[in-house]
């Protein structure tokens, strides 16, 4: 019990060190080499005027960085190869400390791999635009093709390799689909990667981020994963030295890097823990996000223009209100926290 509760919090604690240690050169390297977008955003997603999404970010300071991400996904792999290394050639005890594993880590790390690989090249593009002047970067439809391609190699691995069929139902029922995990999975994912319209104020995505994966490894931990709960716990570490340099004013943004790594990762992980049902109840503030920006699409389309919202995703609709961006970012997280603790309930009573 006292190993197991050692390997969780000791790798995430040489994550925050490893993110806090490399902050200051990745920081000057975007500075120095202008990362930022050259331009704001003047076309909403229905190709209309985007004027209150200018507005309320008329005052930012237009040369805040992109690629923050890469603190996330760069400290929690080199945690994750340190600790690798060491159970190689260190004796039992970082044998014992290594949560590199087949069954219950490798998917996850290869999803934030790949995630943050295509999300680096998307920013990157964004931030020197030569690739898609109009979109900034790769376009919606190539973005979701890219997700969509992990999407697919995540569920053959579960379905052929793991030979995962079923989905838990909370309070204990078990339903076997059979080949339709597939379909499933790859519909979870999609959606999970949605929610990451939620990356747009100082400290926000962060802090729900941090929390949800908060949520699902104290789940893995319940359920003996041990691997899965350290590797949770090292994505915290490094979200919390990112937040640190995120809250206002944020030196950078987490951007597509981290944002893709991040939500597809997170959809591996539900499924490892076989929570995926209570995925929208842990992961609300990105669900709430996701389902604000469609509902305004789908209101404009079909109601003649109308608007449900002033401004999606509905953290900007509450900006929008009146409402100062800290206000909105801290009760995203004490709703965060308060939906974690409900899917921690209903693990707990399943």
């Amino acid at each position: 019990m006292i190993i197991d509760v050692v390997k969780i919090f000791i790798p995430s604690l040489f994550a925050f060190g490893f993110g806090i240690a490399i902050t200051p050169f990745v920081s000057d390297f975007l500075v120095k080499h202008k990362l930022w977008k050259k331009k704001s955003v003047v076309v909403a997603t229905d190709g209309g005027t985007a004027s209150i999404t200018q507005a309320l970010h008329a005052d930012e300071e237009r040369k805040t960085p992109r690629m923050g991400g890469v603190i996330i996904w760069s400290s929690a792999l080199l945690t994750i190869l340190l600790f690798w290394i060491a159970g190689q050639y260190s004796g039992p005890l970082f044998e014992k400390l290594n949560f590199l594993s087949r069954n219950q880590t490798w998917l996850p790390v290869f999803t934030l791999f790949i995630g943050a690989l295509v999300g680096l090249l998307d920013d990157y593009w964004s931030v020197t635009e030569v690739y898609d002047q109009k979109a900034g970067g790769l376009s919606f439809k190539k973005r979701i093709v890219m997700v969509t391609t992990v999407a697919i190699i995540g569920a053959w691995w579960f379905y052929s390799k793991l030979e995962m069929t079923s989905i838990m139902v909370p309070f204990g029922d078990v339903w076997n689909i059979g080949w339709l995990f597939i379909p499933f999975f790859i519909i979870v994912m999609l959606g999970t990667y949605s929610g990451g319209v939620i990356d747009g104020l100082d400290g926000l995505s962060g802090g729900v981020f941090g929390i949800i994966f908060s949520t699902y490894g104290m789940i893995a931990f319940l359920q003996n994963q041990i691997d899965l709960a350290a590797f949770c716990f090292v994505l915290v570490g490094a979200l919390l030295a990112f937040l640190w340099y995120n809250i206002p004013p944020a030196r950078f943004f987490m951007s597509e890097t981290g944002i893709m790594a991040l939500t597809m990762t997170l959809a591996v992980v539900a499924f490892l823990t076989q929570q995926v049902l209570l995925l929208p109840i842990i992961a609300f503030p990105l669900v709430i996000s996701s389902a604000s920006s469609s509902l305004q699409l789908l209101s404009k389309r079909f109601r003649g223009g109308k608007k449900i919202f002033k401004v999606a995703p509905l953290h900007h609709h509450f900006q929008a209100l009146g409402w100062p961006a800290s206000t909105v970012v801290m009760r995203y997280w004490i709703i965060g926290v308060f939906c974690g603790m409900l899917g921690l309930v209903l693990v707990l009573l399943g």
